[in-house]
């Protein structure tokens, strides 16, 4: 199976369009990356499945609205903003992360490859101004490091099929560091039941509802 094809066999109906974006990300990304490190060496033969794929399983439990605007905290290479911002060309995507040559190669790539809906910005979580629909992750900082940061940046309801929120992507037993938060207030989705490529066993998405008693 090629690299691209992981992406087809479970986002099957992406446009032409679609499908031309993520089929430059294999070669734009090796090319970065021998210039700057934004992701480990190993895994550029494995883009499509351990960060693209796995950026896009938040499609897979959620569709965002157009007009959604969502923060992507410590995106580092663009993760898993640009996979989303290519799946969901209608929303609205501010990645930030305090690395600038990092966001520097995430304001190349998604230029070339035609990317409108992405603003990517040199700064700390805690200094982005404004609010928005949905914070995004991954493995970035303990869940409650995150929400001690974004609470405030999350608006209210905006009439998303779930609460507007933190969706973050985590692996590994999480009981220890979700312990401190109400069951209710949290819901893990396990992505071995997503996908059935053996990096995911044990791979899990985890999404915090922010009420507006925040």
């Amino acid at each position: 199976m090629a690299q691209i094809d992981i992406i087809e066999k479970y986002f099957p109906d992406l446009t032409s369009v679609q499908k031309n974006q993520f089929a430059q990300l294999r070669d734009l990304y090796a090319e970065w990356n021998e210039k700057v490190n934004v992701i480990s060496r190993k895994d550029i033969d494995n883009l499509y499945e351990r960060h693209v794929l796995h950026s896009l399983s938040i499609a897979k439990i959620i569709e965002f609205k157009p007009g959604t605007e969502i923060l992507d905290v410590g995106t580092g290479g663009g993760f898993p903003g640009i996979p989303l911002a290519i799946f969901f060309p209608n929303v609205k995507f501010h990645l930030v992360d305090s690395i600038a040559k990092k966001i520097n190669v995430v304001n190349e790539i998604a230029k070339t490859i035609g990317l409108t809906n992405v603003k990517a910005e040199q700064m700390r979580a805690e200094k982005v101004d404004g609010e928005y629909d949905f914070v995004v992750s991954r493995a970035v900082t303990r869940i409650d490091v995150l929400l001690r940061w974004v609470r405030s940046k999350v608006a209210f309801q905006q009439g998303h099929e779930m609460r507007n929120g933190i969706i973050c992507l985590k692996g590994g037993d999480l009981t220890e560091e979700f312990s401190k938060l109400n069951k209710k207030k949290y819901k893990l989705f396990d992505m071995k039941d997503l996908y059935e490529e053996d990096f995911f066993e044990t791979k899990k998405i985890a999404y915090v509802p922010v009420t507006k008693n925040k």
